[in-house]
């Protein structure tokens, strides 16, 4: 769905799957700085979104996700994974509960994959699975996200401004090391790889389908590769092709993800390395020279990001 937004001054459009909201607004780096100053919002309104309503809800999404739902106070968002049997990230989202449902958004296009998972799954529980995403629009402010009646958005757009594109969203959320599954991640991720232990997997809860895997490398260490952010040369004006393999001399280590201009760090990306990697070295991606800064430790795979 295009933004309506997309119609405000200086408006202009992203690329790929963001292409129905706006990149930014004129200039993504005071855009930038107005978010970290707490103003302003983004439109994220090209997120898929999902009710899931009926009595067994908590329960049933408890049983069968990563997280933890028994106790989940009302509106208190909340993100959750679905596992492969070998605990491969396969869905992902972040909702919260109104009372009456779970309301939950995912990446631009895959609701239909999770919806699809989960109708699988209901068997006799008492569940119901709706796509809303032609209902509430998903937008962000620097307090967090919220869900907009999408024919109102127009009007929050008008109180909440002033308005942010996605260029300085991204810039912070990879300056943070926060992946966004499918674009951050392939088919072999597990969440110990990229720092989902804790925001997205809860570590103290009943059994869940990938649990071994996930608990296995938690225990023991040494996740099989680990984000990191790359610092990259910025001489060229350009980022790297989205999943262009990273090398090492000459030999490809992994492949980066996201990338953004931050205001401050300059270049940026996230990427996927083998665990062994030294930290310390530089890699190349896409003809660029990296450095890199750790946010997953690839010897304990413990996940924290140490203090600049």
């Amino acid at each position: 769905m295009t933004s309506p937004l997309l119609a405000l001054p200086g408006a202009v459009s992203g690329n790929g799957v963001d292409a129905p909201v706006a990149a930014h607004y004129g200039s993504f780096n005071v855009e930038q700085r107005a978010l970290e100053a707490g103003e302003g919002f983004v439109d994220l309104s090209h997120r898929d979104v999902v009710r899931i309503s009926g009595p067994d809800r908590s329960t049933w999404l408890h049983a069968i996700t990563t997280q933890h739902f028994l106790a989940l106070e009302p509106r208190q968002w909340t993100s959750g994974l679905v596992l492969s049997p070998q605990g491969h990230i396969e869905h992902a989202f972040t909702g919260y509960d109104d009372g009456e449902a779970f309301l939950a958004h995912t990446e631009p296009g895959a609701a239909a994959g999770l919806l699809g998972y989960l109708e699988r799954m209901k068997f006799m529980t008492r569940v119901e699975l709706a796509d809303v995403t032609a209902d509430l629009a998903v937008t962000w402010r620097p307090r967090g996200y919220d869900l907009v009646p999408r024919d109102r958005l127009t009007a929050y757009a008008e109180a909440a401004g002033p308005a942010a594109g996605l260029w300085a969203f991204e810039a912070l959320r990879i300056a943070r090391g926060e992946p966004r599954v499918g674009l951050d991640t392939d088919v072999r991720t597990i969440p110990n790889e990229v720092g989902l232990i804790g925001p997205a997997v809860h570590l103290d809860k009943g059994c869940y389908r990938g649990q071994e895997t996930v608990a296995r490398v938690h225990n023991l260490g040494r996740p099989p590769r680990r984000l990191t952010l790359l610092h990259l040369d910025g001489s060229e004006n350009r980022l790297p092709a989205h999943g262009a393999d990273l090398f090492m001399g000459d030999k490809s280590v992994g492949f980066v993800g996201t990338s953004a201009r931050h205001h401050e760090l300059g270049p940026i990306a996230l990427a996927m390395l083998k665990r062994n990697v030294p930290v310390d070295v530089t890699v190349m991606v896409d003809g660029l020279i990296a450095a890199q800064e750790v946010i997953v430790d690839p010897e304990v795979g413990l996940h924290f990001r140490p203090a600049r």
